[in-house]
């Protein structure tokens, strides 16, 4: 990248990864919504361990527990929605260099409670306990 290019993108504040993200978006948009679970499939085989373990297995559990979403990608990510609008995405820790994974609920998701309730959770290890919890929140998710 060029020094002119660097600074006019710091200037917008936006990161070199959320560039990134903006571009996959764009590329997402006019990509045939036939290919979600492959794009899904792809992008979860191309993220570095332990993400790409954790992004397995939240895959598997979201397909299982909810069957009536679609697998697609959004900003690059594994997302799942019903009809156009995403319900749940998992957003990797390399992505964004985050020090862990998340699981993310839009607000299409139907997770309300109260006036003021979590919609991103962080995912460091599943264990029978999370995946029962993620079940959970997917179902209540979906409504």
């Amino acid at each position: 990248m060029r020094n002119g290019e660097d600074k006019a993108k710091r200037a917008k504040g936006l990161t070199e990864e959320e560039v990134a993200a903006m571009k996959e978006h764009i590329e997402e948009l006019n990509a045939d919504k036939e290919d979600g679970k492959a794009a899904v499939l792809s992008k979860i085989e191309k993220m570095p361990e332990p993400d790409r373990t954790l992004a397995k297995r939240i895959h598997a559990i979201i397909t299982s527990a909810a069957p009536d979403l679609s697998p697609r990608t959004w900003y690059g990510m594994p997302a799942y929605s019903k009809g156009d609008k995403v319900i749940c995405f998992f957003q990797n820790a390399s992505k964004f260099k985050a020090r862990y994974s998340t699981l993310g609920f839009s607000d299409k998701a139907n997770l309300d409670d109260g006036e003021m309730w979590p919609t991103s959770f962080a995912v460091k290890k599943l264990t029978p306990a999370e995946e029962k919890r993620i079940v959970e929140l997917v179902k209540r998710a979906v409504g």
